[in-house]
């Protein structure tokens, strides 16, 4: 039987006292952690002389903000070296048996697949156009409804047996739209209230959070260390949540579900943590390395569907606001151009230029105030949502 480096160390416990201390989530959490950012730090100088030697540079638009142009030619993809750091890590120190950490790894490796294969071709084969969008959305869709399906009877129960046992009494049932309360979506702030989804409503809120996750922090990877630090600050408040929710005694007493199996989670944000930060030792400003796609669409997907785990899908929205605001933004720009050009024959714009960093850089503010403000905020976001665990 295959055992993770913390399930073993833990097996010597009775002839070393030390060892009890494996035992401990908090204690492999940290371990998580600094795995993960040794390994960055150690390996993140080779990987960027490989992405240079391979030419894998960032292109850069032209009718862009034009403090810009000299980052042409830096080294993106970098996003491997945060999934190295991240997989790594999060196999040594989390216990095997826990569904929902598997999850999370198939669905980050997953994101981080499709933006490899876009990033490949826009970098390698100088196609502008990556992987169209059609197909792009269609392989997020896949994962992200496959995901929801597996999530809407797993966190409900205790092991993947159970969960086979849900799903067969749902399609005996001719596919009814009853979900255990545990399944309900959550209202931060308010006691003892939730909202029923059902089944249906179940995945196709799961699916919006992940895709949409997913999609949010690549739009926000637009300036240097914009996206990364955010991330590391929403999974971290993330890993709080996953931590009392996977613990019966803090569940109660916080007046959350109890979903047993999710405290498991607070190994892979620790490790999200740490090689976050030790991506941004080589991604601050100037950027050496940037992450690309295979970095921001695995990443929010991570986070989406940690999220939904944890029942937190409202707090991830409040947390992760600079995320929402980046999206809403091109949303809401590109739907407005679309519509007066429609009507007047002449597209308008809302702002100056989207996503919304941008539209602040063309406003005046230089790069490294755009994100650190952006950080400040995202900072004030998670201790809205982290007092959101008292405050109801």
């Amino acid at each position: 039987m295959l055992l993770s480096l913390a399930t073993w160390l833990q097996t010597l416990s009775p002839e070393f006292g030390f060892f009890r201390v494996f035992q401990y989530i908090t204690f492999r959490a940290v371990m998580a952690a600094l795995t993960a950012l040794l390994i960055g730090l150690a390996f993140g100088p080779w990987v960027i002389r490989r992405l240079g030697a391979l030419k894998i540079g960032q292109p850069v638009r032209a009718y862009g903000v034009e403090s810009h142009l000299a980052k042409s030619g830096t080294p993106t993809m970098g996003g491997v070296l945060i999934l190295i750091g991240i997989g790594v890590s999060t196999l040594l120190w989390f216990d095997w048996s826990n569904r929902f950490v598997w999850i999370v790894l198939l669905v980050t490796l997953g994101f981080g697949a499709i933006g490899w294969v876009d990033d490949w071709r826009k970098v390698v084969r100088k196609n502008p156009e990556g992987m169209p969008s059609g197909e792009k959305y269609f392989w997020q869709s896949v994962i992200g409804l496959v995901a929801a399906l597996y999530l809407a009877f797993s966190v409900s129960e205790t092991s993947n047996l159970r969960v086979l046992e849900l799903f067969i009494r749902w399609v005996q049932s001719g596919f009814s739209n009853d979900l255990p309360p545990k399944a309900d979506l959550i209202v931060p702030f308010v006691k003892s209230f939730s909202y029923p989804l059902g089944v249906f409503g179940f995945i196709a809120l799961t699916y919006f959070v992940i895709v949409g996750a997913s999609n949010a922090v690549n739009l926000t990877d637009g300036l240097d260390g914009l996206a990364i630090m955010p991330v590391v600050m929403v999974g971290s408040a993330l890993g709080v949540f996953a931590y009392v929710t996977g613990n019966s005694v803090f569940s109660r007493y916080l007046l959350i579900p109890y979903i047993p199996g999710a405290g498991e989670l607070l190994i892979f944000c620790a490790a999200m943590a740490g090689a976050g930060l030790a991506f941004l030792w080589f991604n601050t400003h100037p950027a050496q390395v940037f992450m690309g796609d295979v970095g921001a669409l695995s990443l929010g997907g991570a986070l989406g569907t940690i999220a939904v785990i944890t029942r937190q899908e409202i707090v991830l929205g409040i947390m992760g606001g600079v995320f929402v605001a980046e999206a809403l933004s091109v949303i809401l720009q590109v739907g407005w151009f679309k519509y007066t050009k429609r009507k007047y024959g002449a597209g308008r714009r809302i702002l100056k230029m989207a996503p919304l960093h941008h539209h602040f850089e063309k406003s005046g503010w230089k790069e490294t105030q755009v994100v650190v403000r952006f950080w400040i905020i995202t900072m004030l976001l998670c201790l809205v949502g982290l007092a959101s665990l008292k405050l109801r």
